[in-house]
C-alpha cells in the first residue's frame, strides 16, 4: 500500500511530510461547512486567500476539502463577473468587487489541473474564471495598471477606483497568464486577455510609479517578482533594494516598514519569489527563520512583534498556513519532493509573457518579453 505522505512536499532539515500535512489539516479544521475557508475561524473571507488555501489543500493531502472550496467559489461570484471583497458567514459584508481576488481563480484553477489533470474539473470552473477574468481586464487604467476595486450600489456594479494596487496588479499578471494557459488547454482563445497583459506587464516594469503609493508595505515590493513581471537581473536589483529594510534576520520580513511586527505569510511570498529568481539560498534560510510561528497541530501564527515580543493578533491563520505549505512545494522540487504545482509561482508551466502591445503610456509598443 503507498503511504499517502509519500505524495505531499517536504523540505529538508525545514519541514517534513508530516509536519505538511498537519499543517494542511489545521486549514481543513477552520473550513466552514459550506466551503469557504475564513482568514480564522469565525473571520471574514476573501476570494483570493479563500483559493490560496484551496491550493495548500490540494498540495497537503486534503483533497475533497479542496474541492468542496472551489465549488464554494462560483456561488458568490455576480453578474458582471466579480466577487465581492468581504463575506462572513456566507452573507457580504463588502459588496465591493476587488480585481486582485476575482482573477486569482485562474491561478488556482491551473494549480489544480498541474497536480490532478482532470479536464472534465477545469471545463465545470472556466466559465467563472473566464466571466472574472473578462471584468478584470475591462478594468485597465489607461497607463497599464487595474484599477483596483468597484464600488457596488443597490444591486449594481458602481463608480471604478481610479489608482491601481502594484501588489495587487502584479498579482493580476500572473492570474492572466494562468488563464490563457487554461485559455489554449481548453481551445478557448482570449487574445484581449494576452494585450491586457502586455500593457499590465509593461507598467510593473517601466511605470511602478504610476500605481498607488504603498511603499511601506513589503507586498508592495516583492510582488512584482512574485506575480512574475520582473525577472533577470531587473528582479535581483528590485529585491535588493529594499532588503534591509524588511528582512529581520531568524525572524522573517516587516508587513510594515514602520512596525517591529514580522508576518508569516508575507515571508513566505518573499520565499517563492526568491525561489522564482533562483535565490535558494535565502529562500530556505527565511522558510526557517519563521517556522517560530508554528503552533499546534501545524497552525500558525500571524505574525510576532519583537521587542514586547508577542504572537499579534492573537490568532491562527488559514491563509498563513497556505503560504507555508506552498513555500514548502516550491522548495521541495530541488530541497526534498515536490507536487506537480510546485512551480506555480515561478510561472514555468503558465503562458509565455506577452508582448507589450498598443501601449498607451507613450513608450514604443511591439516589444516581446523574453
Amino acid at each position: 500500500m503507498t503511504d499517502p505522505l509519500a505524495r505531499i512536499p517536504y523540505v529538508d532539515g525545514i519541514l517534513t511530510a508530516a509536519e505538511v500535512a498537519e499543517t494542511a489539516a489545521s486549514i481543513a479544521a477552520m473550513q466552514e461547512p459550506s466551503g469557504a475557508i475564513p482568514w480564522t475561524v469565525g473571520e471574514h473571507v476573501d476570494i483570493w486567500n479563500h483559493l490560496e488555501g484551496a491550493m495548500a489543500l490540494l498540495v497537503g493531502g486534503q483533497v475533497d476539502a479542496a474541492e468542496r472550496a472551489f465549488a464554494w467559489v462560483p456561488t458568490m461570484q455576480r453578474p458582471n463577473g466579480s466577487w465581492p471583497m468581504k463575506i462572513v458567514g456566507g452573507l457580504v459584508e463588502d459588496e465591493r468587487g476587488e480585481v486582485n481576488m476575482s482573477s486569482y481563480f485562474a491561478v488556482a484553477l491551473w494549480h489544480h489541473w498541474l497536480v490532478r489533470r482532470d479536464l472534465a474539473f477545469v471545463q465545470r470552473f472556466w466559465p467563472s474564471v473566464r466571466a472574472g477574468l473578462d471584468w478584470v481586464v475591462s478594468m485597465q487604467l489607461p497607463f497599464g495598471g487595474i484599477a483596483w476595486s468597484q464600488e457596488w450600489e443597490d444591486g449594481r456594479p458602481a463608480a471604478a477606483d481610479p489608482g491601481a494596487l502594484l501588489a495587487g496588479s502584479s498579482s493580476i499578471y500572473q492570474s492572466l497568464r494562468a488563464g490563457v494557459a487554461l485559455a489554449d488547454l481548453l481551445d478557448d482563445p482570449q487574445p484581449e486577455w494576452e494585450l491586457t497583459g502586455g500593457r499590465l506587464g509593461h507598467a510593473l516594469r517601466e511605470h511602478r510609479d504610476l500605481f498607488m503609493d504603498k511603499a511601506k508595505y513589503s507586498m508592495d515590493w516583492y510582488y512584482p517578482v512574485l506575480g512574475g513581471a520582473v525577472r533577470g537581473e531587473a528582479a535581483f536589483e528590485l529585491l535588493e533594494s529594499r532588503w534591509d529594510d524588511f528582512v529581520r534576520p531568524d525572524l522573517g520580513i516587516l508587513c510594515v516598514d514602520t512596525n517591529p511586527w514580522v508576518t508569516g505569510a508575507e515571508t513566505c511570498e518573499l520565499v517563492m519569489a526568491l525561489d522564482a529568481i533562483g535565490d535558494q539560498r535565502r529562500a530556505l534560510r527565511l522558510l526557517a527563520d519563521m517556522q517560530h510561528l508554528r503552533g499546534e497541530d501545524g497552525k500558525y501564527w500571524t505574525g510576532w512583534v519583537y521587542g514586547d515580543d508577542v504572537n499579534w493578533p492573537p490568532e491562527w491563520t488559514t491563509y498563513t498556513a497556505a503560504a507555508v505549505i506552498l513555500a514548502v512545494d516550491a522548495l521541495g522540487e530541488t530541497n526534498g519532493h515536490s507536487t506537480a504545482g510546485s512551480g506555480i509561482m515561478r510561472g514555468t508551466s503558465l503562458a509565455p509573457h506577452f508582448s507589450e502591445l498598443a501601449l498607451e503610456c507613450g513608450c514604443p509598443s511591439g516589444d516581446l518579453v523574453s
